[in-house]
């Protein structure tokens, strides 16, 4: 059915719709309210946004599901796009996110943990501490002023003081010398110093400086000092005149048609802790979409929900205010500031997206180039209609013995370490790569026709380390399973690409991205079936040892430790096994009996 006759039977209804390119490949995930007239607005021929153009003119193919309503429609919008990683859609890398204090109310005497994972636990989260304001040095100074403990979570009975103690750091709730109520009043004080309510951290420190240096206690003087000026530091970040609100997080986006930044400025206990940028790919009709499509995934993922979400241009969010009080179990409020604090917030967020914008160009058009750039290369190279989905297969052995494969997977140019799989060789004898190859491809697809989840997306390519020979095999047992998919091969001596189809290698400079692509596919399969390989043969030879008389794990580590391979240990004589210091005359000839008898059996 083309796309036309597809149109012309879109439900009135509210749903998702999924665009797909010509290979088959999710590009796109959108929510709709009503499906025949979303869906038909990027097809008729009114002028649209570049980046919707660029989206548009690779969509070969669409599906859509119904939902029973527009919030449901969200929903299923975003599991999608994380379940396909769609390139037009906007997708934030879970990355190493920036540190928070968490307290936790529902412990009896709560600690301070840091931690870089926001979750829905009930938790008290202070943060994200970053741009400067470092998150150990808050911890300090909660320990001076407050002497709230910082010690592991679950506590136990102690019958002496630990250091912190007597260095006044902490009131060793351990040793019952504070009580409860006492504790939990410590404890709000934190909480208020923490939320920007509370500003006797100062004066409690500045008299504990003036009594280290009575007491000529110089270095804890300084301690105290630095901390101050840190606090001082901190204060100078504060954001007036935002009222009752002491958290908010300010967002506005920068465009060059093609390219989107998002970037939020971010609020807490009335400091201002920050900037983040985020270039993202974006298929939005209108800014509105953009935004909310961003905060969707934002807020999804690990990040704080505050009081206030101010945004630069007015639109309807009562189903994204809807969505994050789902998430957070309370209504954030989502305003429009036309002046004032939070107004300059949104003008500080639009500053810094503007020019991330400039700076990140070069950045970004390369990495487009080494990744989904270097795929659709690779594709037009090799005359395939994608090469979105790569799988590369590798073999690892020594003389026939552990033997395993690898299979590595990028998606859009990049590794996806979620899809790698590990096969152990079952059906081989000796050392016959080929044969390996046949049975790793053959369990591959069969998995694959059985319908197992795990197998279930079949590639655009198939990536075989090695020669016209091992591409021989391969590509026989795909073929008589039926399944037709784009298959080469990569040699690695001199680079060279194979194909089924020509007795003579395609080269390709070695500065072709797409030739680097591939290069990055074969080495992780590589690495990946190495890294295999190396822990059976560990197993295998922490198991043989164990069933040596006198050898224990101690013993074991030194023996490993003294010979370059385990080889090498079987093949020592007794005099050799006893000159390792650690192996005493007994063990030496134990060692020597238990191999030398086995080879004789």
């Amino acid at each position: 059915m083309t796309i036309k006759e597809k149109l012309s039977l879109l439900p009135e209804k509210s749903g998702v719709y999924i665009m797909r390119d010509n290979g088959g490949n999710v590009i796109y995930v959108g929510k709709a309210v009503l499906l025949t007239r979303r869906v038909r607005q990027y097809f008729n021929n009114s002028p649209k946004p570049a980046k919707v153009q660029a989206m548009v003119d690779n969509v070969a193919d669409f599906d859509y599901v119904i939902t029973l309503t527009e919030k449901d429609a969200l929903a299923l919008e975003a599991n999608l796009i994380r379940k396909y990683k769609p390139h037009y859609n906007i997708l934030l890398k879970d990355d190493k996110h920036s540190p928070y204090i968490k307290i936790d109310l529902r412990e009896k005497y709560p600690t301070i943990e840091i931690t870089r994972k926001v979750k829905r636990d009930g938790a008290r989260y202070f943060g994200p501490y970053f741009n400067g304001v470092r998150v150990s040095e808050i911890v300090d100074v909660i320990r001076s002023a407050y002497r709230m403990r910082t010690c592991p979570k679950k506590m136990q009975k102690r019958d002496r003081a630990c250091l912190n103690h007597f260095i006044d750091l902490c009131p060793a709730p351990c040793m019952g010398a504070i009580s409860e109520e006492e504790y939990r009043e410590i404890v709000h004080k934190v909480m208020r110093f923490l939320s920007g309510y509370d500003d006797s951290a100062e004066t409690l420190l500045q008299e504990k400086m003036a009594n280290a240096v009575m007491q000529e206690e110089f270095e804890r003087a300084i301690t105290y000092r630095d901390q101050l000026e840190m606090l001082k530091k901190l204060r100078e970040r504060t954001v007036a005149n935002l009222g009752a609100v002491t958290d908010v997080d300010a967002f506005a986006c920068a465009s060059s048609g093609t390219r989107t930044v998002v970037s939020v400025c971010i609020v807490r206990g009335n400091k201002m802790m920050g900037v983040k940028n985020y270039a993202v790919n974006d298929a939005s009709m209108t800014v509105g979409e953009t935004l909310q499509d961003f905060l969707v995934q934002y807020y999804g993922g690990n990040n704080e929900i505050p009081q206030e979400i101010c945004l630069p241009e007015q639109f309807d969010t009562a189903l994204l205010s809807e969505y994050l009080t789902g998430l957070a179990g309370k209504t954030p409020h989502i305003t429009f500031p036309q002046k004032g604090a939070k107004m300059r917030l949104i003008k500080t967020a639009q500053s810094n997206a503007s020019d991330y914008l400039v700076k990140s160009r070069e950045k970004a058009q390369r990495d487009y180039d080494m990744t989904e750039g270097a795929a659709k290369l690779l594709a037009e190279i090799l005359n395939i209609k994608s090469a979105h989905r790569i799988e590369c297969y590798d073999i690892s052995n020594i003389s026939g013995v552990d033997k395993v494969a690898s299979q590595s997977v990028f998606i859009g140019g990049r590794p996806s370490p979620a899809d790698y799989r590990k096969y152990k060789i079952k059906t081989v004898e000796g050392s016959d790569d080929f044969k390996c190859m046949e049975e790793v491809i053959r369990r591959r697809l069969t998995r694959a026709s059985e319908e197992d989840d795990k197998f279930n997306y079949l590639p655009d390519l198939i990536v075989i380390d090695g020669g016209k020979g091992q591409l021989s095999s391969a590509y026989s047992v795909m073929k008589e399973l039926g399944y037709d998919i784009a298959m080469v091969s990569l040699a690695e001596r001199e680079e060279e690409i194979f194909t089924p189809f020509s007795p003579h290698p395609i080269v390709l400079t070695r500065d072709n991205y797409a030739l680097r692509l591939m290069q990055r596919v074969r080495d992780e399969a590589h690495r990946f079936a190495v890294t295999y390989h190396r822990k059976l043969r560990s197993k295998r030879y922490f198991s043989e040892l164990d069933e040596v008389e006198g050898i224990g794990p101690k013993r074991r580590k030194i023996l490993l430790k003294a010979f370059e391979n385990f080889e090498d240990i079987k093949e020592a004589s007794v005099e050799t096994l006893s000159a390792i210091e650690g192996i005493d005359s007994k063990t030496a000839h134990n060692v020597y009996d238990y191999f030398h008898k086995k080879d004789e059996k």
